[in-house]
C-alpha cells in the first residue's frame, strides 16, 4: 500500500505543534519565584544553624552544671563535715573557758574578801588557815586551767599569755633558787671555818676550866 504524504498540515495537526517559548515576563516571573524559593531556603538554613548552636550552647551548659554540681557538692560536704567538728571543738572549748572564768571568778571574790585587818587576836590563827587554804585552793585551780589551756590553746590565743606568764614566774623563781644555791655553795667554806674555830675556842675554854 502506498505511503501518502501530507504537504501541509491540516488545522487539527497545529494544536499538537503548538509549543511556544515562554515569554519574557514570564522568564522573569520564574526567575524571581526561584530566587525566593532560594532566599527562604537559606533563611530556613540559618535558622536551623541557629537552633543547632542554641541546642549545643544548652549541652554545654547542662555538661558544666553537672560537673560543677558534683564537684562543689563534693566539696561542700567534706567542708560541712569539718566545720562540724570544728564548731563543736569550738563549743566545748567555749564550755571550759566559761567553766575556768567561772572557777577564776569565785577565787577571786574570795582572795579579796580576805583581810587580816578585821581579824581579832583569837581569830587569828583560825582566819590565817583558812585564808591559806583559799590561796592553796586557787593555785591549784590557776594550775589545772593551765594544763588545759596548754592543751588546746592556739599558741596565738588570748589564753596563751597564762602561759606565757607562768613560764616567766617559773624563771624567776628558779633563778632566785638557784642565786640561794649559789650563795650557799659561797659561804658553805665560811660556815665550815667558822664552827671549826667554835669548836677550838670551846675546846680552849673546856681545858682551861679544868686546869
Amino acid at each position: 500500500m502506498p505511503i501518502e504524504y501530507r504537504s501541509n498540515p491540516t488545522p487539527e495537526d497545529d494544536s499538537f505543534l503548538d509549543l511556544q517559548d515562554p515569554s519574557a515576563q514570564e522568564l522573569e516571573t520564574q526567575v524571581q519565584r526561584a530566587k525566593a524559593e532560594l532566599d527562604d531556603l537559606k533563611r530556613k538554613q540559618e535558622q536551623i544553624e541557629r537552633e543547632k548552636l542554641r541546642l549545643e550552647e544548652l549541652s554545654r551548659k547542662q555538661d558544666e552544671l553537672e560537673a560543677g554540681r558534683s564537684e562543689m557538692a563534693e566539696k561542700l560536704s567534706r567542708a560541712m563535715v569539718l566545720v562540724q567538728r570544728e564548731v563543736d571543738e569550738t563549743l566545748k572549748r567555749l564550755e571550759q573557758l566559761k567553766a575556768i572564768n567561772d572557777s577564776f571568778t569565785e577565787h577571786f571574790r574570795g582572795l579579796e574578801d580576805i583581810n587580816p585587818k578585821l581579824w581579832s587576836g583569837s581569830e587569828m590563827p583560825k582566819e590565817l588557815n583558812k585564808a591559806l587554804t583559799a590561796v592553796d585552793a586557787a593555785r591549784a585551780e590557776y594550775s589545772r586551767a593551765q594544763a588545759k589551756i596548754a592543751v588546746e590553746s592556739p599558741a596565738d590565743s588570748p589564753t596563751s599569755e597564762l602561759l606565757d606568764y607562768e613560764t616567766e614566774s617559773v624563771a624567776v623563781d628558779r633563778s632566785f633558787a638557784e642565786w640561794v644555791k649559789i650563795g650557799v655553795a659561797v659561804t658553805l667554806p665560811l660556815w665550815v671555818l667558822g664552827i671549826i674555830f667554835l669548836l677550838v675556842w670551846l675546846f680552849s675554854l673546856s681545858t682551861t676550866a679544868a686546869s
